[in-house]
């Protein structure tokens, strides 16, 4: 582990090295300074908040930020540093960098089990921490669901070298170990699943990839050409059922014996979805906000808010009832059938938990055409009209 602290500064700015790289006017608060950990191998980086003689607050809030397609850990530098800056001592920020660049083509399943075993590495560096909470951007969205599914009620009292397991002495060690990962993440509580601009539905027709106009032949013709973002491609464009399996995006909408995507998504004390309803051209406002197009709210209900300037539209969804017989089993379900409308039972599935809407507009903003990257202010210069957004979020933040 290579660590990097940076000294109390009268001028509070400096330049800060991360894997080689200047993040320039870097303005630490009065009370002390930032501390940026990074692995030798480049998995991503931790930022906390230590005081002036470099002593830390043993944050009890790990934050584990995701990427998209192509992305790698510095998109979220921005909204890492925002997050420390408002909660100084509750949290310390894990920015993921085990699913970079090209690696994000490697499918969502593959990139979700790394993504759970690098957050388990994490844990063991910080044992002081004792929730969860996940923020994803795009494509990273998908990959945090599948991670946490991975990790829901996983024991890996084994895996922390600290074995910080406590118990009261008239119960089992069973017990002990049932009771302290029941409902948990990796052992930890969790509260905060947010994602922005993520396909939650895939990119599947329907004028979910805007690029494409809603022109049916070039929608198909994306289909096919979608091999070339790898097995990610076929995750996202539903093409990957096969023996009579669904899509794994539609195996993500419930509970199988082997991985409990639902209940792992349902153990957050919140789920928030933010979305672009117009100019983000890779991911379109339905899949995003998990919505049905008729359910898309008009333009005239749509007023901005003073504080924040892009969100025009807030809403809480409370679960709607889903009987097990209304989801297809995979012995129902072929990928080449047609009977299946694969979107409508990924929302019948992903709303049987509630969800908060958070419906952005950059309608006339300079940096409108960049909404896709501007939602996550993924490069300051070029997007910071997202700097509201990211604030809306950190204000909404549920410790």
């Amino acid at each position: 582990m290579e660590s990097q602290q940076i000294p109390k500064v009268q001028h509070s700015v400096v330049d800060v090295q991360i894997n080689n790289k200047n993040i320039k006017k870097l303005k630490f608060p009065k009370f002390g300074c930032f501390r940026i950990q990074h692995d030798a191998t480049g998995d991503g980086f931790d930022i906390e908040v230590v005081d002036a003689s470099g002593h830390r607050s043993n944050p009890t809030h790990l934050i584990i930020m995701v990427n998209g397609l192509i992305g790698s850990a510095h998109n979220w530098k921005y909204a890492a540093k925002q997050f420390l800056k408002r909660y100084p001592y509750d949290v310390i920020v894990h920015c993921s960098e085990c699913n970079s660049s090209t690696l994000t083509f490697d499918g969502v399943d593959v990139t979700g089990n790394r993504l759970a075993e690098e957050v388990i590495s994490v844990i063991k560096r910080h044992p002081s921490v004792r929730k969860i909470s996940f923020i994803a951007h795009s494509l990273g969205g998908l990959i945090a669901r599948y991670a946490i599914a991975k990790l829901y009620e996983r024991d890996i009292s084994k895996e922390l070298s600290q074995g910080n397991v406590h118990c009261e002495g008239q119960i089992s060690n069973q017990e002990c170990h049932v009771r302290k990962y029941e409902g948990k993440i990796a052992g930890l509580e969790p509260i905060n699943f947010i994602t922005s601009a993520t396909p939650h539905l895939g990119c599947r027709g329907h004028k979910q990839v805007p690029l494409l106009c809603g022109f049916h032949s070039l929608e198909k013709t994306a289909s096919r050409l979608s091999r070339f973002l790898g097995k990610t491609g076929k995750h996202l464009f539903l093409t990957d059922g096969k023996n009579e399996k669904p899509p794994l995006l539609l195996q993500m909408v419930r509970d199988s014996e082997d991985i409990k995507f639902m209940s792992a998504l349902r153990s957050f004390k919140r789920r928030v979805a933010y979305a672009n309803i117009r100019y983000d051209q890779l991911v379109g406002w339905s899949t995003s906000s998990i919505r049905r197009r008729n359910e898309l709210p008009k333009g005239r209900h749509f007023k901005r808010h003073e504080k924040y300037l892009h969100i025009v539209n807030v809403e809480t969804t409370k679960p709607t009832s889903v009987f097990p017989e209304e989801v297809p089993s995979e012995s129902k379900v072929s990928s080449g059938s047609g009977k299946i409308d694969f979107e409508e039972e990924m929302i019948r599935g992903l709303t049987t938990v509630s969800w908060d809407r958070i419906d952005v507009s950059f309608s006339g903003s300079r940096q409108k055409y960049l909404a896709h990257n501007a939602i996550q202010v993924q490069t300051y210069r070029i997007n910071s009209d997202g700097v509201d957004v990211v604030q809306h979020m950190i204000d909404d933040f549920q410790l």
